[in-house]
């Protein structure tokens, strides 16, 4: 129950919190309109384009399942934690620019449906990363090649001009992503031998 309610928890929060990243970095929100231009402006971009994107959204998931151990737990935190920052992301839209909340009631749908789909999936992924083994490895990669995987291609790139704040993103997306990989490897090399002794 705990986990459950901790799955619900992160996910408001992580949607929230992304909504409102978002808003910070625009200078066409009134939110943003006063820090445009600033060192706040450009580091709210930067986390913009770390935090709305799909990786991101799928380690939330992964995360979750691999808090919660098993994987039918991990499958339902993973779905909830999905599902609640969907509809955490539009209500905090809704409620920033002014509009009225009918107005997401499509996307919130949509978003909750796939959240429901790929969270439950991502849940059970993140539950075997506990797992010893090719398995625990695959799962464990997964977040860091899928980071890496739409780096390739979908950068965060939505403009020709390249900015400082997208070059930066970019770069902490590609060190985690290889950070990240490297410690599944490490993890799976330094475990074979004690599961060879079994």
């Amino acid at each position: 129950m705990k986990i459950m309610v901790g799955g619900l928890a992160a996910g408001v929060g992580f949607g929230a919190v992304t909504s409102l990243v978002n808003a910070l970095s625009s200078p066409y929100v009134e939110l943003g309109m006063p820090l445009a231009g600033t060192v706040w402006a450009k580091a709210a971009k930067v986390l913009s384009l770390l935090m709305d994107a799909g990786w991101s959204w799928a380690a939330l998931a992964v995360g979750m399942g691999w808090l919660a151990g098993t994987r039918a737990r991990g499958a339902l935190v993973g779905a909830l934690a999905l599902i609640a920052a969907s509809v955490a992301y539009y209500v905090t839209d809704a409620f920033v620019l002014g509009a009225p909340l009918a107005l997401f009631a499509t996307e919130t749908f949509t978003w909750s449906a796939l959240g429901l789909l790929f969270g439950l999936v991502l849940g059970v992924v993140g539950a075997a990363i506990r797992w010893p083994g090719l398995i625990g490895l695959l799962a464990a990669l997964t977040v860091p090649v899928g980071a890496a995987v739409q780096m390739v291609v979908m950068p965060p790139r939505p403009h020709l001009t390249v900015t400082p704040a997208i070059v930066l993103a970019e770069a902490i997306v590609w060190t985690a992503s290889v950070l990240g990989a490297g410690w599944a490897v490490h993890r799976f090399w330094a475990a074979r031998p004690a599961v060879g002794a079994r």
